[in-house]
């Protein structure tokens, strides 16, 4: 997928700009992102064909239920930290994979980069991927990608995190199985493992971890070497840490003993084995 991320930019800065908007016009945009208005033709179509957008004569109109997300979970600022991390781990994720996702900002920007970035299938009956989630505003994302099969866990949902918890999100996981879990925390230390701060949360995670072949962490420098109030896994459960370049180094180093391959974003992109 290395051929992807000038496209997934341009989109996000393009939804961005139809999130402000709500309408525009081919040459608008065209002006907008410095590119050719056959480049913007081209993306208006792939966009509606995603029903991310509504083409209309010149143009297109936002799709009402995507730009009603709560704005806390819309794209950062094109060289923000958390998009870089988002960008990659998205290019860890292969065609036809089985991807969970829990909650959480960085999560969310990956799930949005992986699903702008995958190519879709030929035919609706083989998704080009498999998105499993107990992240409320991830799914609402996932399921206006035609090409995106989407699994929705169920449970109670939290208002502070959109995530779904409790013994119906427990069940629906037991009967599944993921390729790679892209996993959201408030801390990842060498001696603490995985934590988030909420106990229920932490349960589901944990649960989310025990059903995926890999475990990818995205985390934030500020994550790095913290102990939050719940643990959700050990490291020697983690096969990936994706953070940025401000991740204290002696943490950083203490968990690549531990077994954990770190990735600083901007810096290595090859894909997972």
């Amino acid at each position: 997928m290395n051929d992807q991320p000038d496209r997934s930019d341009r989109w996000r800065r393009l939804l961005d700009l139809l999130a402000e908007h709500g309408r525009l016009t081919v040459s608008q945009t065209a002006t907008a992102l410095g590119v050719s208005e056959a480049t913007v033709r081209r993306d208006f179509t792939d966009l509606a064909r995603q029903q991310l957008v509504t083409r209309t004569h010149g143009g297109v109109v936002a799709t009402s239920v995507a730009y009603d997300l709560p704005a806390r979970y819309r794209a950062s600022a094109e060289h923000d930290a958390k998009e870089r991390i988002a960008a990659a781990a998205a290019e860890l994720v292969n065609a036809g994979t089985v991807v969970g996702f829990n909650g959480g900002t960085t999560t969310s920007a990956t799930a949005r980069r992986l699903a702008a970035a995958i190519e879709p299938t030929r035919s609706a009956a083989e998704p080009a991927l498999t998105v499993v989630t107990n992240a409320l505003n991830i799914a609402a994302e996932m399921v206006l990608r035609p090409h995106v099969r989407t699994v929705s866990l169920g449970g109670v949902a939290r208002p502070q995190s959109y995530e779904m918890t409790g013994p119906l999100a427990s069940m629906v996981l037991d009967e599944l199985w993921l390729d790679l879990l892209v996993l959201g925390v408030d801390g990842l230390s060498a001696d603490g493992g995985a934590s988030c701060e909420h106990d229920g949360e932490a349960g589901i995670n944990a649960k989310m971890v025990q059903r995926a072949e890999r475990v990818v962490i995205v985390a934030g420098a500020d994550k790095i070497g913290r102990r939050a109030f719940a643990r959700i896994c050990a490291v020697d459960q983690v096969d990936v840490l994706v953070t940025d370049a401000d991740a204290p180094r002696d943490e950083v180093a203490a968990l690549e003993a531990a077994g954990v391959d770190v990735r600083i974003a901007g810096q290595q992109t090859s894909e997972m084995a």
